[in-house]
């Protein structure tokens, strides 16, 4: 670890000490009211949606929560999902192409991009180029060339661009960011991540024509895989927890369910080693739906469990007190007791109403959108850069390479920069 580098963790720790230690796990506020208090743009933020799928449609429900945003374009190449969209959004103008879009919707000043990974670099290019502030979705493209390309663009912007990375907005994951930085946690022993959803991955067509741009995830020519789509955003949280990235990435994956024709590994594993000799061993599956999505880092002192919308960490027995146990909320798991990671549990204890406090008051979605929305208000920098989406993707592309060859992939410094 560096000079700096240590002198950060040293402040991080007397803060972290300073604002739980006598005052609770008052780090973050979760009330819609702290939420985004601090956009204070007078006119909103117009926003264009290239990209109709139901992702999208479910920001648009998220968008339609800030008074100082508001959808005036939509975009889709199939016309039943982009008129499903214009229903949802009364007074938007609907497009067929994103060209078009960025040309005669003069009024927009923010793009959403929510299209097929494979297409986001055009896409994304074009709406930089036309002067546009732009959130791409995570992973930010289907190739490392595509991914540093879309960085470089954005290097050369004085616009916001934001990836789609959600865990970086999420209040939970910042707070529990917080106690891993600290003794609460204190040495790293080994990490373990999944995402189990028991999902098809095809999308039904009424038309062959459509089978190939509708089913893109399947096509070997263009999808990286579960480890691309799923595994980005868990590798992120891994890679903003430590400050560092893995080395080295090896995985394997079968078909166990989807016996349809495609060749795409419906159940896949990948095993990540960072310089240190830190482990994280990740699995992801479209066969199962058991326990769901979730990361687990385990520490000297404590385990943290990250689970999207809530938080846990385990104490070990011989760990120290630090004082604001008193207020913690507990759950039981099997033969272990996790303390929920509330922010303002002080507050809320005080008030009776600790419970409450438990879980995201909305979709980690939501905050993602109010990142973006805020920088642009208040010009303030992304919270994700462009930068960093290359990076979290570019490693969960090689996880792909390695899950379909079975076999180990270096991870060198070179991918990883623009």
């Amino acid at each position: 670890m560096s000079d700096s580098e240590s002198q950060r963790l040293s402040l991080d720790r007397r803060e972290f000490m300073f604002t739980t230690g006598t005052a609770g796990a008052a780090m973050l506020a979760l009330t819609p009211e702290w939420s985004f208090a601090s956009l204070t743009r007078a006119e909103p933020v117009n926003i264009a949606i290239i990209g109709a799928g139901r992702h999208a449609r479910a920001m648009l429900d998220e968008i339609a929560k800030f008074e100082n945003a508001r959808v005036t374009a939509i975009c889709d190449i199939v016309p039943s999902r982009l008129q499903a969209a214009l229903r949802r959004v009364q007074g938007a103008t609907g497009y067929a192409d994103h060209k078009e879009l960025l040309s005669k919707a003069t009024d927009v000043t923010a793009v959403l991009v929510v299209t097929p990974t494979h297409t986001h670099k055009t896409i994304a290019i074009d709406a930089i180029s036309a002067g546009k502030h732009v959130f791409i979705e995570a992973p930010l493209a289907h190739t490392i060339e595509d991914c540093a390309e879309i960085a470089r663009a954005a290097r050369s912007s004085s616009k916001v661009v934001h990836v789609g990375l959600y865990a970086r907005s999420n209040p939970i994951y910042k707070l529990a960011r917080t106690f891993f930085r600290s003794d609460s946690v204190r040495d790293l022993v080994m990490m373990r991540a999944q995402s189990n959803r028991k999902n098809e991955w095809r999308v039904p067509v009424s038309d062959a024509k459509d089978e190939k741009a509708l089913n893109w995830r399947l096509d070997p020519d263009v999808s990286i895989g579960l480890p691309g789509e799923l595994g980005c955003h868990q590798i992120d949280v891994i890679s903003w927890y430590l400050g560092k990235y893995p080395t080295s990435v090896s995985g394997t994956g079968s078909i166990r369910l989807h016996k349809d024709g495609r060749t795409i590994p419906d159940t896949t594993h990948a095993t990540f080693m960072f310089e240190d000799g830190a482990r994280l061993d990740w699995s992801a599956t479209i066969a199962s739906s058991y326990e769901g999505q979730y990361e687990v880092l385990y520490g000297t002192n404590a385990t943290i469990k990250l689970a999207w919308t809530a938080a846990w960490m385990f104490k070990e027995a011989d760990a120290p007190t630090q004082g604001w146990e008193v207020y913690a909320n507990r759950q039981r798991f099997h033969n272990d007791e996790g303390i929920t990671l509330i922010a303002d549990a002080t507050k809320l204890a005080s008030q009776g109403k600790l419970k409450e406090g438990v879980g995201l008051p909305n979709p980690p979605v939501y905050y993602a959108i109010g990142d973006f929305v805020d920088a642009i208000a208040n010009g303030k920098p992304p919270v994700v850069t462009a930068e960093e989406g290359l990076r979290a993707t570019a490693i969960a592309i090689l996880a792909n390479q390695a899950v379909l060859g079975g076999k180990r992939i270096e991870i060198s410094d070179d991918v990883l920069k623009v």
